[in-house]
């Protein structure tokens, strides 16, 4: 009996070691595939400054990718200092507002204490991959403002704003949804961040763009004047390395290696953004009568930026359909904002702003889970449009009366890259 019972005790114990192991390799599995998703986002920074480059002036080049090369930089730095804890208080009753002081000093003071074990997010990632994970996206948001106010806002006080922008107003709407406050108990839902990302950045380039003004000479005597872009195969290198980069952005918000989930959202990403290209493109046809390239670049923006909310809950007939709205909006938007006069360089409000909007009530219309109300969708979409229109206009603001927010009209004429760097984008040097 003894002999048994010894057995039976050597069995439980090796299928408990094999389950500790395949708990273990289950772990890797997932935080390795989230560590290639943050990679995937990081490298979106590289898109956005193709994008911004490609469809700015060749005498701001220099500007341009100087913001674009120190915003993750900022962003990086100023959610680690503030923005992780913020973001992810873990609220013990859903509010609006806590901070995670134990986690700031686990961070910084005693990282041998974070949970790496699989005990951790449900064994999806570790501590430190969540925080670089969400920290590329904290990063996004700044990243967002930037295109729009191009070549006429101060250095100084864009990079002022990003720190505020992103160690602040992200983090605190992002915790009442992904950190289980108020949003999440309400049931609003957004996957990836249509709202909390996209439409946070793109309130924060429309406040921008308001108080910053368009650039000299875009607007004269009811006409729009068209200001050539540097370069345009290096926007639509920017495009399809931002495409590249959704891959991780969607697919790395599973929060794990999931093959069925992963491989949904990935093909809804991708559907998404075909269709936005056909719809940007179709209606730039429409609208002006030709086959518009930027139309169609921004077009495909517009449906990955719609899908964003709702990848893992729709279908792709669904996705086709909502990627095809977007890229029917980004068109009628960018239409809209010149009649307003409101200067915006590379379309990011129209792609952000409008088809974040338009790809979080999408949620409520075509999601798969019963759950999921257009009400409440249009609830969240409010708050946190209000919250971060209002944040960003009164950053800008109190910039704009103490410092200033917009270089002079000769810098601005004669190009920023010469009078703020010294060098130029774009230089031919003949031999003598």
């Amino acid at each position: 009996m003894k002999y048994f019972a010894s057995l039976l005790a050597n069995d439980m114990a090796a299928t408990m070691d094999l389950s500790v192991e395949l708990s273990k390799n289950v772990l890797t599995t997932n935080n390795v595939w989230m560590m290639l998703a943050t990679a995937l986002v990081f490298i979106m920074h590289l898109g956005f400054a193709g994008v911004e480059t490609g469809f700015g002036q060749a005498k701001n080049t220099v500007n341009i990718l100087f913001k674009n090369t120190i915003t993750p930089i900022i962003g990086i730095v100023s959610y680690a200092c503030v923005g992780f804890y913020l973001m992810y208080p873990g609220f013990e009753v859903p509010g609006w507002l806590s901070f995670d002081l134990a986690g700031w000093n686990m961070f910084w003071f005693s990282p041998a204490s974070a949970d790496v074990s699989v005990n951790y997010a449900d064994g999806g990632y570790t501590y430190w991959t969540d925080f670089l994970f969400q920290a590329m996206f904290a990063a996004t948001a700044a990243t967002i403002v930037s295109g729009a106010i191009a070549e006429r806002v101060k250095l100084s006080a864009y990079l002022v704003f990003t720190i505020f922008f992103v160690g602040l107003v992200y983090p605190l709407i992002g915790s009442w949804k992904w950190g289980g406050g108020a949003l999440d108990e309400m049931g609003f839902y957004d996957f990836a961040g249509s709202t909390l990302v996209h439409s946070v950045g793109g309130w924060g380039a429309l406040a921008g763009v308001i108080l910053v003004g368009p650039r000299i000479g875009k607007y004269v005597n009811g006409k729009t004047v068209d200001k050539p872009g540097a370069s345009v195969p290096l926007a639509v290198i920017g495009v399809f390395l931002l495409w590249l980069g959704w891959f991780g952005f969607n697919g790395g918000s599973v929060l794990s290696a999931d093959p069925a989930l992963v491989s949904l959202v990935l093909v809804t990403t991708s559907l998404g953004a075909c269709a936005g290209g056909l719809g940007g493109f179709m209606a730039a046809y429409f609208s002006f009568k030709r086959l518009d390239l930027g139309m169609l670049l921004n077009g495909i923006l517009a449906g990955l930026v719609g899908i964003t909310a709702g990848a893992d809950v729709i279908t792709p007939g669904a996705a086709i359909l909502i990627g095809f709205v977007a890229g029917i909006l980004v068109v009628l938007s960018a239409i809209l904002l010149d009649k307003l006069k409101l200067d915006d360089v590379v379309g990011a409000v129209s792609v952000h702003l409008t088809c974040g909007i338009w790809g979080t009530l999408a949620v409520g219309i075509f999601s798969t889970n019963p759950e999921h109300s257009f009400l409440t969708q249009l609830i969240g979409v409010l708050i946190c449009g209000a919250t971060a229109f209002s944040a960003a206009f009164a950053i800008f603001y109190l910039l704009k009366k103490t410092v200033g927010i917009r270089v002079s009209a000769e810098h601005e004429k004669s190009g920023l890259d010469s009078h703020e760097h010294g060098i130029r984008g774009y230089t031919i040097v003949f031999d003598e």
